[in-house]
């Protein structure tokens, strides 16, 4: 990849080409958004930039969710809004992506620094000169922010991406259309890796104290989590669950380990967990928790309990043990002296030996799914029959719900990459997200998992999917509305519905070219067939799942019935 662009619409080199060299030299390779004219002299650059291809999407919300989907998959994402009504249309999914730890650099096209020094009331703005509010709002959720300015260009453009990259969290620029347009010197070198920060000492004195403690454990659980894959060290996790060590994840965290392994025990929740997976978790003599963050929706609404006298903690620069910090260690080389204590003790031999309990998961397979017999659909077979239908490599996005709950029973198989948002947990996220990941990552297949409300809040992008010939296989769980929400509180009251629509139909209004397929099933018998003929497709599928509005995942009524109870006034 080339340190500067080959060529600009202006034949002169400016601080927006900058911009875009130091995001492509970060790994982007799209830029999502939606043009504005603070913006539109800026995107001919990006149109003619050799490494960045736009991807304009139906709104500023969307393009935000779909720029952490590809973040969440390639590492770095972007995306490119107007200033004021663009930028607040998408603050929803730049505060998704700090909740989540989620690397997107945001740019706003701004208004000249002429215009801004002025005072007048813009359009965009809120009429009273002030063109600060909307960085100060960002400011929140934000965590680098600068305004470009034509002198300072480098630093600024530069500590935002280097920012957001190293710490995996969204950073915001604005960019006065003048200063994008300002003459610039493309850097000289990439961006500076970040540095490593592990200290020998403390390096050695971790592993002195874990190969003291292995003499006392008789059994090691490891409980993995989402900050494992934000941190890229999954590479390194798997150096210690591959030596058999019996392991669970969070609900967030599936994607960090490879769920067909044979000491895979399932997902923990706390008190609502599979008893053995609790067990396992909550008695072992020593439990390794690596990037683990507990939320109310993952843990049972904090029903979690770890004893911190046995629980190892490995953070993203930190380890914390019975009282003791380990720091600065990394938690790549954490992991890493783990396995190799591990290893070297035996610990992971005993650990290997010990027969764990079946979850669920190993006992829902499509075996206990007759195919053949048309019976009415329900949430049961419909989580099965999806289960089945996914293949390795697959990256399944689960929308927050019945979606992301229905498919907690089901192991998933190896290398699939499942992801949801159970601490954001803002509905809709997924169906724009799965566009950003299908674009990260074009040689995996991509599947969408969401239910017909959330489907409504965003589905504009949807005819993005269509229109960049996204192969995504996407379930629509037609139940008649809120389901989520029911099972919480109000199970047949009018704010739970939603209008019914046919989601068939609507995709074909939406797609131009006819090439996607879609069908509505309402019994096994069709949703087995309407999978199996998505298997071999090559262009979009759309099956509407329709499924009684008061049947729930079993995860999700305990999780629901949880968040009842925390809800419920005191006193």
């Amino acid at each position: 990849m080339a340190l500067q662009a080959e060529a600009t619409p202006e034949g002169v080199y400016t601080v927006g080409d900058y911009l875009l060299d130091r995001l492509a030299g970060a790994g982007v390779r799209h830029l999502f958004g939606v043009p504005g004219d603070f913006t539109l002299a800026f995107l001919d650059h990006v149109q003619a930039h050799p490494d960045i291809e736009w991807v304009g999407c139906a709104n500023e919300l969307g393009a935000g969710y779909a720029a952490d989907g590809y973040a969440r998959l390639h590492g770095l994402g972007a995306l490119c809004t107007t200033f004021g009504v663009g930028e607040l249309s998408a603050i929803a999914a730049l505060a998704g992506s700090r909740a989540e730890h989620v690397p997107v650099v945001h740019i706003v096209g701004a208004p000249t620094t002429a215009t801004r020094a002025a005072g007048r009331a813009t359009h965009h703005t809120l009429g009273d000169g002030d063109f600060g509010h909307f960085a100060r709002m960002t400011a929140e959720v934000a965590a680098a922010h600068a305004t470009v300015t034509a002198g300072g260009y480098a630093d600024e453009i530069d500590s935002v991406v280097m920012e957001a990259r190293d710490r995996r969290l969204p950073g915001y620029l604005v960019l006065p259309a003048d200063v994008a347009a300002a003459p610039a010197t493309p850097p000289s070198a990439p961006l500076p890796e970040h540095p490593g920060v592990t200290d020998a000492g403390v390096a050695a004195d971790f592993r002195a104290r874990l190969v003291e403690g292995m003499t006392y454990a008789s059994s090691v659980t490891l409980l993995a989590d989402i900050l494992v894959s934000r941190l890229g060290a999954e590479d390194h996790l798997h150096r210690v669950t591959t030596l058999g060590v019996p392991h669970a994840t969070l609900l967030w965290g599936r994607r960090v380990v490879d769920e067909s392994a044979p000491g895979y025990l399932g997902s923990y929740l706390g008190a609502s967990s599979d008893e053995h997976v609790r067990v396992a978790v909550e008695d072992a003599d020593l439990l390794v928790m690596a990037g683990v963050q507990f939320t109310d929706l993952t843990s049972g609404f904090f029903s979690q309990r770890i004893d911190p006298a046995r629980a190892i903690e490995i953070g993203g620069e930190a380890v914390s043990w019975d009282g003791r910090i380990f720091t600065p260690l990394t938690m790549t080389d954490a992991l890493d002296i783990v396995a190799e204590v591990l290893a070297g003790t035996g610990a992971g031999d005993r650990a290997s030996a010990t027969d764990a309990a079946p979850t669920r998961a190993t006992l829902t397979t499509s075996s206990d799914c007759e195919p053949g017999v048309d019976t009415p659909l329900g949430q049961e077979a419909l989580w099965r029959e999806v289960a089945d239908f996914l293949r390795p490599g697959d990256i399944v996005f689960a929308d927050q719900g019945t979606s992301f709950y229905g498919m907690a029973d089901h192991r998933l198989p190896g290398g699939v990459t499942f992801v949801g948002q159970p601490l954001w947990a803002s509905i809709g996220y997924t169906l724009p997200a799965v566009l950003g990941a299908a674009l990260a990552v074009p040689d995996r297949r991509p599947v969408l998992l969401i239910g017909d409300g959330a489907a409504q809040m965003t589905v504009g992008e949807l005819g993005t999917l269509l229109r960049r010939g996204v192969p995504a296989v996407v379930v629509i769980v037609d139940n008649a509305g809120y389901t989520v929400e029911r099972v919480i509180h109000g199970a047949n009251e009018a704010y739970n519905d939603i209008g019914t629509w046919d989601w068939v139909k609507l995709m074909r209004a939406m797609d131009a070219r006819g090439s996607a397929r879609g069908i509505r099933v309402d019994t096994a018998a069709g949703l087995h067939a309407a999978l199996s003929e998505a298997r071999e497709s090559t262009s979009l599928t759309l099956i509407q799942a329709v499924v009684p509005p008061q049947d729930v995942p079993p995860v999700l009524r305990t999780i629901a019935a949880a968040a009842a109870a925390a809800n419920r006034p005191k006193g």
